[in-house]
């Protein structure tokens, strides 16, 4: 049988604008009030921020069939792009207006299969080393049971 999704998104030029004028975690904190709408890929994924603080992040993810891989669970790409979001964002609440920044690595570790069954899955990140030019960021996947999915590490270059 055939399923249908359908979403909507906002035009992302709102987001480079505000980025310009606030620092990182009051931006991040505008998104999670609505003061900004949810971001063009939390609304393709339904990867949604929960709360952010200095040096980290925490977003979540309610597993659906849209996420499945071929085998009946959640696609390693979904899981990545959950642990890329919390980790960005940990490192984004450190940074001051005007300053942006990207990944350059993401190492994620898959220890347990997500999927319905698995209840809201959840993802920490803590900011562990903050320079000039990079931050390192880890974190934690883990699922309604308080189980460990997946782990990752990223490493973001800084720049004005």
């Amino acid at each position: 049988m055939t399923r249908e999704r359908t979403y909507c998104w906002a035009d992302p030029k709102v987001f480079t604008d505000a980025a310009r004028d606030l620092d990182g975690l009051e931006f991040l904190n505008k998104i999670g009030r609505g003061d900004l709408p949810a971001v063009p890929a939390g609304a393709t994924t339904d990867i949604r921020p929960v709360a952010v603080g200095d040096g980290w992040a925490e977003f979540e993810m309610q597993p659906a069939e849209w996420h499945y891989n071929p085998l009946g669970s959640v696609h390693g790409g979904m899981l990545a792009g959950l642990a890329d979001s919390a980790l960005g964002c940990a490192v984004h609440t450190k940074l001051p207006a005007g300053t942006g920044y990207t990944s350059l690595d993401l190492t994620i570790k898959f220890t347990r299969p997500a999927n319905l069954d698995s209840g809201r899955l959840t993802c920490r990140a803590d900011v562990v080393g903050f320079g000039r030019r990079t931050a390192t960021a880890e974190a934690r996947i883990l699922d309604g049971h308080g189980r460990v999915v997946a782990h990752a590490i990223a490493t973001c270059l800084l720049f004005n």
